[in-house]
């Protein structure tokens, strides 16, 4: 036995002795002459054929001049034509030119979603979700403060990001294998796919809630979204992570593609008021415009970001998604529309996309606008206001921030997450006693108190100033025997202004959508509302107020909804709904809002009607529709 043995090498270290082998990576290696076959000339074709194994073609090619372009035209009846006469031929150099655009060719990763199945996503793609600032999504939730009204909210950015990731993969090549004259190329699919990826980057904690509530609170001077803050952590995400030469193997031209994948994610990088007609977009020419559609649409806002988290959001929330993206990605295809491309989709569908938008008015009257998600959302945002110069984190060059000015610098705002939460409530400082109450109540269902809820006539400019004033009207505005030994201040009262819309504030988004007919797919046309059903919204947008007391006895409750319905008297705003109930003596008083605001009157549930018989009216019939 001691003869089969191995003999022991002698260590040249001790170091070596007790090493435990490292994992083989294997890195997949994309060869190109050029990476973007669509750029390469008739040498460039024939030194790829010679790498597949087709060299014995080569002159015939030559010969007719292919080109990388001429490739994605070349069709069975072509190589026949120029002398290819074997079938079996043809199938084979078919096969070995169609790798070059169908990104499948190489071995993906699978990720199993619980909204789009088994998830196929490319290893470039897998490289940047490996890295600490695409890994921090993990730590955002995808609905903020709604997570603490609705249970099963507590899904991230990180699942939606690969979601709409893999979506923008099925969109982009769903179009190149039905149009292949759009001449899509691998570099196009993988940019879309990585911005699809990445234009959730900078959102900040609890998502909306920070650059929506926070951030204009705590910094009025700078106009800040976090779109910009996605484009500032992408770049210290491909620098940081070394990923330049990992984009160019896999066949990225840089820093051409990284200009379009961001303008994908924010729209043009530079100003383009000024240039007119001029295409304002530089990592794509004027005839790839239907790429831009399929990230973020700025044309009509129907995109894989609102596919993904419409699916997503409602089946964590509990809520029926009516839209079905699947259908639209079989009937999507790119037409001509004034001079640009755009996606376009089949004349019958344009129902279904009325319901995509009525699902996104749904998901923001019952979820993403919850009175008591919007007031816990108003509450953090206090914490975080009272805790933002207390809060220092550590940035690039060791240089500290705070909670708000963290957005100035990509190194300290990776570290700021929802954890910045557990970080104040369990803290022990005193700086931070202020916000950790906030917090506890929040914890403890302690909140303020919704008033109610009203609208404007028109749509009004609101800013900070207006809400401060409001407040104080509220504060003053006591009804004549109201309650005279409860004192209400404006710092009492929160005001919410919400703006809810189809996308596009007043504007229908279908005027902005194009259809084909199935007899002329290649003519784009325009479906009017009114070519549609009389059922659809007059109106695609408005504005709601609700006004909260952060009072919670019964006797201040009391007084504060009486001003509150004084308050909307004054400023000629719609009677809330409770309004007869909690302030009776107040509502006849306002000639407006009798008869529901001369709406017709529907205490009578029957009606009578003439019935016709022959032509001529012989009786009345009750008709009762109880």
């Amino acid at each position: 036995m001691d003869s089969r043995k191995r003999p022991m090498e002698p260590s040249s270290s001790p170091d070596k002795e007790f090493r435990t082998p490292q994992k083989r990576v294997s890195e997949v290696r994309v060869w190109q002459p050029d990476s973007d076959f669509m750029r390469w000339g008739v040498g460039e074709t024939c030194q790829y054929l010679r790498r597949e194994g087709l060299e014995k073609w080569e002159d015939i090619f030559r010969a007719e001049k292919i080109t990388g372009e001429g490739l994605r035209y070349l069709t069975d009846e072509n190589l026949e034509k120029i002398g290819i006469k074997c079938l079996g031929d043809r199938l084979q150099i078919l096969h070995r030119v169609r790798k070059l655009w169908h990104i499948d060719a190489e071995p993906n990763k699978v990720f199993n979603d619980p909204i789009h199945g088994h998830v196929e996503l490319h290893p470039l793609l897998i490289k940047i979700i490996d890295t600490p600032q695409f890994q921090r999504l993990r730590n955002i939730r995808q609905l903020g403060g709604t997570y603490y009204v609705f249970p099963g909210a507590s899904h991230n950015r990180f699942e939606h990001s690969l979601g709409v990731g893999y979506l923008a993969g099925q969109l982009v090549q769903a179009l190149n294998e039905k149009q292949p004259e759009l001449l899509i190329s691998r570099r196009d699919i993988l940019c879309v796919q990585i911005a699809g990826l990445c234009h959730d980057l900078g959102h900040g904690p609890f998502s909306h809630m920070f650059d929506g509530m926070f951030i204009p609170k705590a910094r009025p001077g700078i106009n800040w979204k976090h779109e910009a803050a996605s484009l500032k952590m992408f770049d210290y995400l491909v620098d940081d992570n070394n990923l330049r030469p990992v984009m160019e193997e896999h066949g990225l031209v840089l820093p051409e593609d990284l200009e379009f994948i961001k303008e994908q994610i924010a729209g043009p990088l530079e100003n383009s008021s000024g240039q007119g007609e001029k295409w304002p977009y530089k990592g794509r020419p004027k005839d790839k415009s239907f790429l831009y559609e399929i990230v973020a649409n700025k044309r009509n806002g129907i995109d894989v970001d609102k596919w993904d988290y419409f699916a997503r959001d409602c089946y964590h929330l509990g809520i029926q998604n009516n839209f079905d993206y699947r259908r639209f990605l079989k009937f999507a295809r790119v037409c001509e529309v004034d001079g640009q491309k755009n996606i376009c989709t089949r004349d019958k569908e344009v129902g279904n996309l009325y319901d995509m938008f009525h699902t996104r008015n749904c998901l923001h009257r019952r979820a993403y606008q919850h009175k008591v998600g919007n007031i816990i959302e108003t509450m953090i945002t206090e914490a975080f206001l009272k805790a933002d110069s207390h809060i220092k984190i550590e940035g690039s060059q060791g240089k500290t921030f705070t909670l708000s000015t963290a957005i100035d610098d990509m190194v300290a705002y990776t570290k700021l997450t929802d954890h910045v939460f557990e970080q104040i409530l369990n803290s022990s400082s005193k700086e931070l006693e202020e916000a950790r109450l906030i917090l506890q109540n929040i914890i403890r269902r302690h909140l303020y108190k919704c008033l109610g809820q009203t609208r404007p006539d028109k749509p009004l400019t609101v800013n900070q100033k207006a809400v401060r004033s409001w407040e104080a009207e509220l504060a003053n505005s006591s009804p004549q025997g109201g309650s005279h030994d409860v004192d209400l201040q404006p710092e009492d009262f929160v005001v919410n202004v919400i703006a809810m819309d189809y996308g596009m504030k007043e504007k229908n988004p279908i005027n902005n959508v194009r259809f084909y007919c199935k007899d002329d797919p290649t003519r784009a046309i325009k479906i009017r509302k009114n070519q549609v059903s009389k059922l659809l919204p007059e109106h695609f947008a408005e504005q709601l107020i609700r006004v909260y007391c952060k009072k919670t006895d019964e006797k201040t409750l009391e007084a504060a909804k009486k001003h509150f319905v004084k308050w909307c008297m004054d400023k000629n705003f719609s009677k809330p709904q409770d309004g007869d109930i909690i302030a009776p003596e107040l509502t006849p008083l306002k000639p407006s809002w009798r008869n529901n605001e001369g709406e017709d009157s529907d205490d009578s549930n029957s009606k009578e009607t003439s019935v016709l018989v022959n032509g001529l009216k012989k009786a009345k019939t009750h008709l009762n529709f109880e």
